[in-house]
């Protein structure tokens, strides 16, 4: 009986959608205007089914097709996908006042407390506010610099634990070795405390960003998000408690003894807590007093920033030097000269190591972590001569944009630092070839504080060891294989044999 109600209930709403979607194309073929070439799509689910699992992949195939701004439908959802670096300026920069908004996502909505955070607010004072506050107060450089004590520390207490590893003779798995010492960075310098067994962070992260990289039909077929069919809702729901219930916890500590910090090394949270019921700008009309939902939306933010994306770009990093034992030999003659092989990396050493500068760079170029910058229309614009209508869906494929040999030559799946020598493209979102950190008002604000880390971390790994490949294991066994979220990340962890190179 139950089963016969139900396919009942299919067969009426496949036939409500059929009836939707002829009223739609009707609709749409009375207001048609010059849109880029692109695909039409299925009724109702448009191109959706074409994401796969790695959509960035996916939308690269149909851009070499139909050009480097094509549209397509995802759901009911317009959509532009560009895949140039000219075109991606007319968006994020010459236009960029009016793509200066995030599409609103379901995992959004219940991850960051109804988009209260910094990365998926919409546009307007609330996140001007916001931003102001994290610029300024977070993330400013003198607070980055008043936490190099903290990172010094946490570093070498890594370089310790390989080295114990190493002594016994073990498989380091470096994906592990990486993700805890930015755990350990972040709770003392977002949280303020040491990590606690009781919660955990890492994972709870983990599910972020593999939950909020899902397709979720219900986002571009409203009529889909009532039923659920993939039970991401519940999913979202029972990660935003069990990471609600977290920071409360945490804050509630904090709030009873946040006073006996002073000065520049004051932790994120005493910081907000010290603004808390304040207006974050007195001086604007629009100002918005911060209250605990806004405290814990913007550390929740900074935690995700601060360890995923940061152990994502390390990994990948790490991963492409197993594959090129000749790049990571000439980093660490670079090494060898600008430090010696008597003592460990500092953080004023950063700065002079050029071409560590150009393999991460490279390793952008052939790793976006955000390869789908996404970004949604203000208003009806023409951007080269199409027409692009208000709350369309534009998505910047960096990852084809790294791959294009139009722009790389014909090595574009090569890792090759050396092709940045003379070369004045940069990462901070001057240049559309390379995009890491966004560009524009929407661009990443802790974009210094991420790489320092990155930097710090993967100079001292490769200046204390040598690495190698598990016994056994050919260049091309290594398992490159990415899982797409909110950030792509590696989808195995990933493993190697150190041997300490310094002489103390």
């Amino acid at each position: 009986m139950f089963s016969s109600t139900l396919s009942i209930s299919w067969i009426i709403l496949a036939f409500i959608l059929f009836i939707l979607s002829r009223i739609l194309s009707r609709k749409q073929s009375h207001n048609e205007k010059k849109k880029p070439p692109g695909l039409q799509g299925l009724p109702i689910l448009g191109s959706l089914h074409i994401l796969g699992s790695l959509p960035h992949r996916s939308l690269q195939t149909l851009s070499k097709k139909y050009g480097p701004i094509m549209s397509l439908r995802l759901g009911l959802v317009p959509t532009i996908l560009v895949t140039s670096p000219e075109l991606a300026e007319l968006f994020l920069k010459t236009h960029e006042s009016n793509f200066a908004s995030r599409p609103k996502i379901e995992a959004s909505k219940y991850i960051s407390y109804g988009y209260k955070g910094l990365i998926f607010s919409q546009y307007g004072p609330y996140w001007r506010n916001m931003r102001k506050v994290c610029t300024l107060q977070l993330l400013s450089t003198t607070k980055v610099e008043s936490f190099a004590p903290l990172r010094k520390n946490e570093v070498e207490r890594m370089v310790e634990l390989v080295k114990k590893k190493e002594r016994v003779g073990e498989v380091v798995n470096i994906s592990e070795i990486v993700e805890g010492v930015l755990e350990e960075i972040v709770y003392k310098m977002v949280l303020g405390c040491n990590k606690d067994d009781m919660f955990d962070l890492k994972g709870l992260i983990k599910e972020i960003t593999t939950l909020g990289g899902k397709v979720n039909f219900g986002d571009y077929v409203p009529w889909f998000r009532i039923l659920d069919l993939q039970g991401l809702r519940r999913s979202f729901k029972r990660t935003s408690k069990a990471i609600d219930k977290m920071l409360e916890k945490i804050i509630n500590e904090k709030e009873q003894s946040f006073n006996a910090q002073n000065g520049s090394h004051k932790d994120f949270i005493v910081i907000l807590l010290s603004m808390m019921d304040q207006p974050t700008d007195p001086n604007d009309e629009q100002n918005h007093i911060i209250d605990r939902t806004n405290i814990k939306a913007i550390i929740l933010d900074m935690i995700s920033a601060a360890f995923d994306t940061s152990t994502t770009v390390i990994l990948w990093v790490l991963s492409e030097l197993l594959r090129n034992p000749k790049v990571m030999k000439k980093i660490q003659d670079e090494l060898n000269n600008v430090v010696g092989v008597k003592k460990l990396v500092e953080e004023i050493d950063l700065v002079k190591l050029k071409y560590l500068d150009m393999v991460i760079k490279e390793s952008f170029r052939l790793h976006p972590v955000i390869p789908l910058i996404a970004r949604e229309s203000i208003k009806d614009i023409i951007i080269n001569g199409y027409h692009i209508e208000k709350n369309s869906r534009i998505l910047i494929n960096t990852w084809a944009i790294g791959r294009d040999p139009k722009i790389w030559s014909d090595n574009v799946d090569v890792f090759y630092p050396e092709r940045f020598i003379d070369n004045n493209i940069d990462i901070k979102g001057y240049n559309f070839e390379i995009l890491p950190f966004g560009s524009g008002r929407r661009g990443c604000s802790g974009m210094n504080l991420g790489l320092v880390s990155v930097k710090f971390i993967i100079a001292q790994l490769v200046h204390c060891f040598n690495w190698e490949l598990p016994k056994g294991m050919s260049i091309e066994e290594l398992d490159m294989t990415e899982q797409f979220g909110l950030t792509v990340t590696r989808a195995t962890h990933l493993f190697a044999v150190p041997k300490y190179r310094l002489l103390i």
